[in-house]
């Protein structure tokens, strides 16, 4: 996958990238938002140094790993992704509290449509705002979201310095190995 130029980044703000999504789901996982690097590609977690792809491959939730243009292939492992919030940014403090919380209403939506097992959102203090749960902890999240099971992953951003690979592919396979 070519890298975007500048112009092709300062482009992709407010753009969208598509859900990779299909009925009955084993895991919907989701993000913040795109960053414009997603946005420009048109592919979810694309940035170089992010760490979703290699994650799901160490948890096993994949046989190997995924480049982000493989992105589809999700779909065969019964695995999807999506955002709370679909525009792009440069950073996801650029989001306001009100488009994470409109995001959450989207996304409840979304899983009562599509009904996947479990929805596992990949950043702690954006799930907090956006379903207004303050103190809400990492993992399984009690209640669920519109009949699925509701669990919370590290962001795997390569910013995120608290989740370093081994511990972010741990926490995925704990979401993994939950699943039975």
């Amino acid at each position: 996958m070519p890298k975007p130029t500048a112009a092709e980044l300062a482009a992709a703000r407010e753009k969208t990238v598509p859900n990779v999504i299909a009925p009955g789901l084993s895991v919907l996982f989701c993000g913040i938002n795109p960053g414009l690097y997603s946005a420009a590609t048109g592919h979810h977690f694309a940035r170089p140094g992010n760490r979703f792809w290699p994650a799901l491959h160490r948890s096993g939730f994949t046989p190997r790993q995924l480049d982000p243009t493989e992105q589809d292939e999700l779909l065969e492992y019964g695995l999807g992704v999506t955002n709370i919030v679909a525009r792009a940014t440069a950073r996801a403090d650029e989001l306001t509290r009100d488009e994470l919380r409109a995001g959450a209403l989207v996304l409840t939506d979304l899983v009562g449509r599509y009904a996947p097992a479990c929805l596992a959102v990949v950043g702690i203090s954006a799930y907090r705002t956006a379903f207004d749960r303050p103190k809400a902890g990492m993992g399984e999240q009690r209640g669920g979201i519109a009949g699925a099971r509701l669990w919370v992953l590290p962001n795997p951003s390569g910013l995120n310095a608290h989740y370093q690979p081994p511990a972010l592919a741990a926490a995925f396979r704990e979401l993994r190995t939950s699943l039975g």
